[in-house]
């Protein structure tokens, strides 16, 4: 028997934390694909059966919510500089697809894909989870993408994550009802609890998001899977491409799996899951 058979096991009513089963997150849409973080990656991943999306957002000069990966626009865009120079209406003229190479040459340039919104995302999203990892040391970026969310009914089906503290605070304040992941900080002092095997309490997050490794430092292991369960937390790996990767991580109980792959990782899931079903 896995985790994944146990009864009794805790589950959590938000969609991005639902730990009854294995999750696909496209990152950014899926951005070994297509353009990431734009409408049509989103729309792919989904289509190739990812159960959510993860992005990115900033905020124009003009404060609108954007989603969009870098402080600049250079490595994805036709534009140069730093998105916050720009208004909300300016940066829709740019190309987000401008140095997209998945091959040879350029082939969605021109094609009209721009740097969305994160109101069009969620409008156009639905149902779908959504992580979003709010850029940089922001408080203003924090509560004005809450406000977004609140404002589309998306609170249930949305997760801020983030390095900082202080903007993941600022969220945690300004939406109290709003699931967040641990920040870099909350990661450490949770991994260093895992080691020691003490408790994880009195918590502000929901989930931990995380890569397997940070440099030569392992982060994901079972004992921190463990946990991490033991608190009532889902654990959600990054950013993972290849299917014994994703193996590995499911045996160990990892409830989420952020990819750039969409299109490796839904069937790698799917055959874990007909796999372990085999040995019930």
């Amino acid at each position: 028997m896995n985790r994944w058979t146990e009864t009794g096991m805790s589950t959590d009513r938000h969609a991005v934390l639902d730990r009854t089963r294995p999750m696909v997150f496209a990152h950014r849409g899926g951005a070994s694909l297509m353009p990431e973080n734009t409408w049509e990656a989103f729309a792919n991943g989904l289509a190739l059966g990812a159960d959510g999306l993860e992005l990115d957002c900033r905020l124009s000069h003009d404060e609108v919510v954007m989603v969009h990966h870098d402080a600049t626009l250079d490595r994805t865009t036709s534009g140069r500089g730093p998105l916050a120079a720009r208004t909300a209406e300016e940066l829709d003229t740019l190309d987000a697809a401008y140095w997209f190479a998945p091959g040879r040459g350029y082939p969605l340039r021109g094609k009209g894909i721009r740097i969305p919104r994160l109101t069009e995302v969620l409008r156009h999203t639905r149902d779908a989870p959504v992580i979003i990892e709010l850029k940089g040391i922001d408080p203003i970026l924090a509560r004005a993408a809450a406000e977004v969310v609140r404002r589309a009914g998306a609170l249930e089906r949305v997760c801020f994550g983030g390095y900082s503290l202080t903007t993941l605070r600022a969220v945690r304040d300004a939406e109290p009802a709003a699931a967040t992941s641990a920040c870099r900080e909350e990661v450490r002092l949770a991994l260093y609890k895992s080691w020691a095997h003490w408790p994880l309490r009195r918590l502000r997050y929901r989930v931990l998001q995380v890569p397997e490794h940070a440099g030569s430092q392992r982060i994901v292991s079972p004992r921190f899977v463990r946990a991490a369960h033991r608190a009532g937390l889902a654990v959600h790996v990054w950013t993972v491409d290849e299917p014994h990767d994703i193996a590995r991580l499911l045996d160990w109980g990892a409830d989420g799996i952020i990819t750039d792959r969409p299109d490796v990782a839904v069937p790698a899931v799917r055959q874990w899951l007909g796999s372990t079903a085999k040995h019930r």
